[in-house]
């Protein structure tokens, strides 16, 4: 079952988010596999992140990869909220 989830961080500017992302690209881990879906959205300082998962299964595979290179980077992503999705629509 598809997964979304949404990270709210206190706080989150574009070169932390553009830094984590470069880390996860050059190790190979970016895009993952299973992630449909990546969103990155809001104003300087306090971006927000959604993605959506094909499994549960897959975003904690990767949470594993992404964990540390937050704590390398300094973000602190908080609780992030876990929806299971009932349907998707692309047009």
């Amino acid at each position: 079952m598809s997964v979304l989830i949404r990270f709210a961080p206190a706080a989150m500017t574009a070169a932390e988010y553009d830094e984590t992302v470069r880390k996860l690209e050059a190790s190979g881990d970016f895009p993952p596999d299973g992630m449909d879906y990546h969103v990155c959205f809001g104003s300087e300082g306090s971006l927000r992140v959604s993605e959506i998962w094909d499994s549960k299964e897959q975003l904690d595979a990767f949470g594993e990869r992404l964990m540390p290179v937050l704590a390398e980077v300094g973000i602190e992503p908080g609780t992030p909220e876990l929806l299971e999705i009932h349907n998707i629509v692309k047009r």
